[in-house]
């Protein structure tokens, strides 16, 4: 992930990517429909870049000297790490899965990896494999575990300048994309190999080379070598574009599907084809900020969890732990009561996708086979009309199961919704003739 600074580099790059076209086998559809499922999910940036309390891009945005800035290492010592306390916070909140960054842009790999001694567990006196310790604490929670993997690097001789990392110069000479790209699968291999059932590689950073520049990423290559170590294991691509074939779902940063808020978004068409996957910051950065309070209320974070479920995306709520391994308070208020919620709730979320009805001014809907759950999120002074098209049965409310009349107009269907007062998201359940 990167800061605001890089919405400019996102523009002038205009990433774009060919459609996904093949059609997929029968395997690929079902993780597919089991990753649509889940719905909800948490992302952990955390490294050592947390220790400087300032954001993931603080090596970048403070222009750290590279020989410098690896001496982090030496320092962190996260004592206060507790895989089975993260795991049990996610899943009372809810969540079905993790994504956690194995590897930033600064080059950091949190796991005991063999391919490089700037690592976890050879560069810091914790020495512990945090990444075994979270699959291990994922399995015993049933978290599908996925990971985060940059492509670029801003600490590596071999890795070629980019956008990006030419602020961060090395010797040019040195630069060896053979060396580089077989460094990046020698470490897929092992986190695909040695961490058990992977759900997904949510790759970022291939931007620092846009499109149109020459760069050959070899992507099909490294993806048929994912492919090959674990079949069900997922491909995600925060490049901004388009996905292309061999990718599994479609990101969509600080955005949800259709949406182009934060800038990254602007050359994404929403797939039709593919699951979709919104990740949304809490307050204004991925990575620990020791100053950033501007988190957004629990109540505003839940109607954008249901608003993804109505655009049929999966929503990713991102946590920045501290250094010293444990969750901002904050966060941690936020996801107890995102799972107060999801408890009640969870039943219109979970195992839905995108309703029939597209959304409206005064909120979404969500569908399982002939159940349609209508979220009103927001007040109107217009009446809730449903199209014609549709075919109603009966509708009642999600909570007492009390009859909500309605009348077929020319129109559509006009409801009389029951008063609720002051809520997030009052739901009422259609059930839908065949």
């Amino acid at each position: 992930m990167r800061g605001i600074i890089l919405l400019l580099l996102l523009t002038v790059a205009g990433t774009t990517v060919a459609q996904e076209t093949v059609v997929p086998d029968a395997n690929t559809v079902r993780i597919r429909n089991e990753f649509q499922d889940r719905k909800f999910g948490i992302f952990i940036h955390w490294g050592i870049y947390s220790m400087m309390g300032d954001g993931e891009w603080v090596m970048w945005f403070k222009r750290i000297n590279k020989q410098e800035y690896p001496r982090l290492a030496g320092g962190f010592y996260p004592s206060k790490f507790d895989a089975n306390e993260w795991t049990k916070i996610f899943k009372e909140a809810g969540a079905q899965y993790i994504t956690f960054t194995s590897r930033h842009h600064d080059g950091f790999s949190m796991w005991n990896t063999q391919a490089s001694d700037y690592n976890i567990v050879k560069a810091t006196p914790f020495g512990r494999d945090v990444i075994k310790e979270l699959s291990e604490a994922c399995a015993k929670q049933q978290l599908k575990l996925h990971f985060y993997y940059s492509h670029m690097d801003w600490i590596r001789d071999d890795y070629p300048l980019g956008s990006t990392s030419k602020e961060l110069p090395h010797d040019e000479s040195t630069t060896n994309w053979a060396s580089y790209f077989q460094f990046m699968n020698d470490q897929l291999t092992e986190l695909l190999t040695n961490y058990g059932p992977i759900g997904a590689i949510w790759f970022d950073g291939m931007w620092d080379h846009a499109v149109g520049t020459g760069f050959d990423w070899q992507l099909p290559e490294q993806y048929a070598l994912i492919k090959k170590l674990q079949p069900n294991c997922m491909i995600g691509n925060n490049h901004h574009g388009s996905p292309i074939d061999k990718e599994d779902f479609q990101l969509f940063e600080q955005d949800l599907p259709g949406q182009n808020t934060a800038g990254f978004s602007g050359n994404q068409k929403v797939s039709q084809a593919l699951p979709l996957e919104s990740c949304i910051t809490m307050n204004n950065t991925w990575g620990y900020s020791i100053t950033d309070k501007n988190y957004k209320s629990a109540e505003d974070l839940i109607r954008k969890l249901v608003t993804a479920a109505g655009l049929n995306a999966n929503f990713l709520l991102n946590v920045g732990p501290r250094p010293d391994g444990t969750l901002p308070t904050q966060a941690v208020e936020r996801l107890k009561k995102i799972g107060e919620f999801m408890k009640v709730y969870g039943e219109s979320i979970y195992k839905t996708r995108g309703g029939c009805i597209p959304p409206q001014s005064w909120g979404v809907t969500t569908q399982r086979g002939n159940t349609l759950y209508l979220h009103i999120l927001n007040k109107t002074e217009e009446p809730i009309v449903l199209p014609v098209d549709i075919k109603i049965r009966k509708i009642v409310t999600f909570e007492k199961n009390e009859k909500v009349t309605f009348k077929k107009e020319k129109d559509g269907y006009h409801l009389t919704v029951p008063e609720r007062g002051e809520c997030i998201d009052q739901v009422l359940v259609a059930e839908l003739k065949q």
